[in-house]
């Protein structure tokens, strides 16, 4: 019972995170043409696909995406072996809730890569396979800011530039999950090791009393 508390919250991520994405994969055309729009113009729907890992970014080889899927499947079990052991060390709440939200998310979008290429076809037409070759389906548009730096900003000074983050639940359940580790660190981990302290102090205890 007390893993199915914790898996059960990952569980749930995968599969708000799957609902919405096919939801959006059977009902919104891609691009600008189907967005729809929430909140003004700064929060929209607006169904893109994502080829590889945060922020577009690629590996540049032919191999590229088969590493990238491979090493988030390694990723899932080594995330998914540490929740066990949080739930086994009776480590904080909130901190073994967060590390359930990351391993949700992690499968979510795992899960594209392997099956999407399959089930809803958008592996890059040059992959060697479809298994694996699936892109991460990206469907919430925040749109921050867009127009040209100033020249005296480094690296990205005279150019135009668009501040909009594209991301999905599974994508969202991970950032949230850091941000409140993050946020409350120090109660998480200082519980932690008051509660080791006490059973250090328990044994301590019970080794004097059996000596007398």
């Amino acid at each position: 019972m007390k893993y199915l508390k914790y898996f059960g919250i990952t569980l749930l991520v995968i599969l708000i995170d799957q609902a919405v994405k096919l939801a959006v994969d059977a009902n919104m055309m891609m691009g600008s043409a189907g967005q729809i729009k929430i909140f003004g113009d700064w929060f929209k729907l607006h169904y893109t696909t994502n080829p590889g890992m945060a922020f577009g970014m690629e590996l540049g080889s032919e191999y590229g995406k088969l590493i990238l899927t491979s090493f988030r499947l390694v990723a899932m079990v080594g995330i998914g072996y540490y929740l066990y052991y949080l739930i086994n060390k009776r480590i904080h709440t909130g901190y073994i809730v967060c590390i359930a939200m990351i391993l949700g998310g992690a499968i979510g979008n795992l899960v594209d890569s392997v099956f999407y290429g399959v089930w809803l076809g958008n592996a890059p037409f040059d992959a060697s396979t479809p298994w694996f070759h699936g892109q991460v389906v990206d469907m919430f548009y925040i749109d921050i800011w867009e127009g040209f730096i100033p020249e005296w900003v480094p690296l990205w000074g005279g150019k135009y530039t668009a501040l909009w983050p594209i991301f999905n639940i599974a994508d969202a359940s991970i950032f949230v999950g850091v941000l409140i580790i993050l946020i409350f660190q120090k109660k998480f981990f200082n519980e932690e090791h008051e509660d080791e302290k006490v059973e250090e102090e328990d044994e301590i205890q019970r080794q004097f009393i059996e000596e007398k």
